[in-house]
């Protein structure tokens, strides 16, 4: 006999899942029958968090659903700040979960692990969640999921398959065929009018959203026809390369890139929500634009939160570059353009601005100076806020965060597992401060378990250090901030990870040239001279 668990591995493999993350549970050891031989990777981490976060890491840079097996219970209220994180950041997450018998279905009568209303509970974070009431409903389910992580806005989806149905009989069942889905196109007149509003501009400006990391040469050659200066949300970096004369950054929240906004006659934004953390992470609401502004975005909701557009267009962002491309004259980009002239003032003005922060820009320099081609995957600590505005990097899904957007801490360690299992080949540095760290600390354990060679790059400014100081800055007296720092180093060889404290820039090159392959090499950095003067 062919279980309903063994089936759903089947279905999963031949539609091209290669991993999955999970925590074997007396409620969901039936989805593990299929497993052992199946050619899918089984990654364990230490709390279903973690499993959330890695499968995240490993949607982002690969493209594909991160798929997670998760317990009824405990396991689902565990991984649902995961969801979370991936709902805001329109992450492709499946999470598969078991839930008790149909019968027992919501009657409150404290069955192992039982909850009220599971659906109920995940709706908030994902696209939508469905509870397997037969086996021959499987199919079609999984074909809905995949209708949402390759057809419109990805997001989470949340399938339960109570224990009776995992264990039923599917052996009468066939694979389904993948479903072929194609990202809607945008209405061409709609794109032959945004086409005229921009060639009449004297003053564009672009702005690119995480719903373009697909779209790399589009937007490139896109920026260079409407020769306009262009701006990038944390999960938009790489679209364009370091240098490139009509770069922005990610700096919408500092007044040169305010005001350019304000100058602009016609804005064109592209896959972004245009939401605070992007655009306002000072949250004084002062991020305005000044001309007509032109949205683009598979979200027909989107396209009205936050800023009204006068022309509004939904569709799949790589097919309305190319379809607006047709429509313009194609240019290569030039610093003497006036598009790069308006760039290279508003750049000027961000290097005054920067003076400060000479520390972090050489702490980056260093890395990069080592592993040219490294990935960073960050949580919410010092280095991932300077590094959002001052890092470039040529190529997107190179940068990414949880500093943006939900905005949840102890994301980086995991996430970054996920991203080295995704592309092993490159380089993979987390950027963790020790408060965060200490979230998700066991992951490195799943790490070394897995032979993951990160580099977990660890600021340690014993506590909860940009919270203090936001405390100070409006004169609450500093509470709970100050917390307990173990000796995170010896914890972390206690896991068999390799660490060790960087002295200065130069040992800290030697560290990184000496990182091991098969397991995470922590190197901590003290909120101290040399990195961080005084």
């Amino acid at each position: 006999m062919t279980t309903c668990g063994e089936f759903l591995v089947k279905q999963l493999q031949a539609w091209g899942v290669d991993t999955v993350f999970g925590i074997p549970g007396v409620h969901s050891v039936e989805l593990y029958r299929g497993l052992p031989g199946s050619g899918i990777r089984h990654i364990t981490p230490r709390h279903e968090q973690g499993a959330g976060f890695m499968a995240d890491g490993y949607a982002r840079v690969s493209g594909k659903p991160g798929v997670c097996f998760i317990i009824t219970g405990p396991g689902m209220t565990n991984i649902l700040t995961a969801m979370g994180q991936a709902y805001a950041d329109s992450i492709p997450m499946l999470v598969i979960s078991s839930v008790n018998e149909r019968n027992r279905l919501g009657l409150g009568k404290g069955y192992l692990h039982e909850l009220p209303n599971q659906r109920a509970m995940s709706a908030g974070v994902t696209a939508f969640s469905h509870t397997l009431m037969s086996v021959e409903e499987l199919p079609g389910v999984l074909a809905r999921a995949f209708t949402v992580f390759e057809g419109e806005r990805p997001r989470p989806v949340h399938i339960e398959l109570p224990l009776d149905i995992i264990s039923a009989d599917a052996t009468h069942m066939a694979l389904a065929p993948r479903p072929l889905i194609k990202r809607p196109a945008p209405n061409r007149s709609l794109i032959r009018d945004a086409a005229a509003r921009l060639k009449n501009a004297r003053r564009p400006l672009l702005l690119l959203g995480g719903g373009c990391v697909t779209a790399q040469a589009e937007a490139r050659a896109l920026a260079a026809a409407l020769d306009a200066p262009t701006a990038l949300t944390i999960n938009a970096k790489g679209l364009l390369p370091p240098g490139h004369p009509l770069l922005l950054g990610s700096n919408q929240s500092l007044p040169p890139v305010r005001q350019l906004a304000l100058d602009a006659d016609v804005v064109l934004a592209i896959g972004t929500e245009l939401g605070e953390t992007d655009y306002d992470v000072v949250f004084d609401g002062q991020f305005r634009l000044g001309g007509e502004l032109i949205r683009i975005d598979i979200d027909a909701h989107q396209l009205q939160r936050n800023f009204t557009p006068a022309l509004a267009i939904q569709g799949d962002a790589r097919l309305a570059m190319r379809m607006l491309m047709a429509e313009l004259n194609p240019a290569e980009a030039s610093s003497n353009s006036p598009g790069a002239q308006r760039t290279a003032a508003v750049q000027a003005q961000l290097a005054d601005d920067f003076a400060g922060w000479a520390h972090y820009r050489q702490l980056f320099d260093t890395l990069l100076e080592v592993l040219p081609d490294a990935r960073f995957v960050g949580d919410s600590t010092q280095t991932v806020y300077s590094g959002n505005h001052l890092v470039e990097l040529d190529g997107a899904r190179r940068w990414f965060n949880a500093s943006t957007g939900y905005g949840t801490l102890g994301y980086g360690l995991p996430a970054a597992i996920g991203a080295k299992l995704a592309e092993p080949q490159r380089p993979v540095i987390s950027l963790m401060g020790d408060g965060g760290l200490q979230f998700t600390l066991p992951e490195l354990a799943s790490a070394v378990e897995a032979q993951v060679g990160i580099i977990v790059l660890l600021w340690n400014n014993a506590g909860y250090g940009e919270i203090k100081r936001y405390m100070q800055r409006r004169d609450i007296e500093p509470l709970g901030v100050d917390i307990y720092t173990p000796d995170l180093l010896a914890i972390a060889r206690g896991y068999g990870c390799a660490a060790e404290r960087a002295r200065d820039h130069q040992h800290l090159r030697e560290l990184l040239r000496s990182a091991p392959t098969d397991r995470p090499l922590i190197i901590e950095v003290l909120e101290a001279p040399p990195f961080h003067p005084q």
